[in-house]
C-alpha cells in the first residue's frame, strides 16, 4: 500500500493504554511530520473501587484527553463501549470501522491478539477487522466518511508484562527507540490520575511510571539504547508488507521470523 496521508491511529482498549504501550512511538511520529488520533474503547467505567461507574467514567474519559492532548494528538474519541464488557459482534465491528473511515489512517496501532484480558484481545480482533471493512464498499456502518483507500499498516503493541496467557513471549517485529521521549511519555501517563493515586494509596509508591519505565528499559537494553517500545507487524494479506516503522524512525527490525525475545 503506497502511503495516502500522514494520519496515524493508535486505538486502545482502556484509558492510559495509549500512554503505557506507545505514546513514545506516537511522538516520534509525530516530529516525523505524522497526524495522531487517539481513541479508546472504552472510558475505563469500572476503574473504581469507590466510584460510581457513571463518575468515573467522566473522570477518565477527561484523563484520556489531557494525556492525547499532551502528546500532540490531533484528536482524541472515545468509542463508548462498557469497560470489561466489549464484545465482537456486527455492532462493534461496524461502529470500529465507522471509526476507521472517519480517520482514514495509513498506520494503526492496537492491542496483541493474545493478551492478559478480553478487552484487549477483542478490540485487537475489531481493530484488524476494520482495517479490512472499512474499505469495503458494501459494507455499511453509520459513518458518512467514504471507504479507506486501501489496508493501513497494523501493528499490534507489546502483551502486559511482554507474554501471553500462557507464558510465551511476546512476539516482536520492530522495536523503536524512545529514549527522547520517554520524560514526554511519563508526564502523558500522569495525565491519568485516577489510576497513578490509586496505586499511591495502594503501593505507598509511584508504581505506575516506574512500571512503565522498568518496561521500556528492558525492551531498549535489546536494541542497546536507555527505552524503547516493542511493536508486532500484522503481515496477514492484504495489508503492506514493508516495515514503515523501521523506515520512517529507523527502528530496528526483526523480520522473517526472527522475534526479539527477552
Amino acid at each position: 500500500m503506497e502511503r495516502q496521508n500522514a494520519r496515524v491511529l493508535a486505538i486502545m482498549p482502556h484509558p492510559d493504554d495509549v500512554e503505557i504501550l506507545c505514546a513514545g512511538t506516537l511522538l516520534r511520529l509525530r516530529e516525523a511530520g505524522c497526524e495522531v488520533h487517539v481513541v479508546t474503547m472504552t472510558a475505563g467505567d469500572k476503574g473504581s473501587a469507590t466510584l460510581g461507574r457513571h463518575e468515573i467514567a467522566a473522570i477518565r474519559r477527561e484523563e484520556a484527553r489531557r494525556g492525547a492532548e499532551s502528546i500532540g494528538a490531533a484528536s482524541y474519541h472515545c468509542l463508548e463501549f462498557a469497560d470489561l464488557e466489549i464484545v465482537f459482534d456486527n455492532a462493534a465491528r461496524h461502529k470500529v470501522a465507522a471509526l476507521m473511515r472517519e480517520v482514514a489512517p495509513f498506520l494503526v496501532f492496537t492491542t496483541p491478539p493474545h493478551d492478559y484480558m478480553f478487552d484487549h484481545e477483542i478490540t485487537s480482533h475489531l481493530v484488524r477487522d476494520a482495517c479490512f471493512n472499512a474499505g469495503c464498499k458494501n459494507y455499511e456502518t453509520d459513518s458518512t466518511a467514504a471507504p479507506i483507500n486501501g489496508v493501513p499498516y497494523l501493528y499490534y503493541s507489546d502483551a502486559i508484562e511482554g507474554h501471553d496467557i500462557f507464558g510465551q513471549p511476546s512476539r516482536v517485529t520492530c522495536i523503536v527507540d524512545i529514549s527522547t521521549q520517554i520524560e514526554r511519555k511519563a508526564a502523558a501517563l500522569c495525565c491519568h490520575d485516577s489510576q497513578r493515586s490509586w496505586l499511591q494509596r495502594q503501593h505507598g509508591m509511584d508504581n505506575y511510571i516506574e512500571s512503565m519505565k522498568l518496561w521500556n528499559a528492558r525492551r531498549g537494553a535489546q536494541i542497546g539504547v536507555a527505552y524503547a517500545e516493542a511493536f508486532c507487524q500484522h503481515l496477514g494479506h492484504p495489508h503492506p508488507q514493508d516495515d514503515v516503522l523501521a523506515r520512517l524512525l529507523n527502528a530496528s527490525s526483526f523480520r522473517h521470523g526472527q522475534a526479539a525475545h527477552l
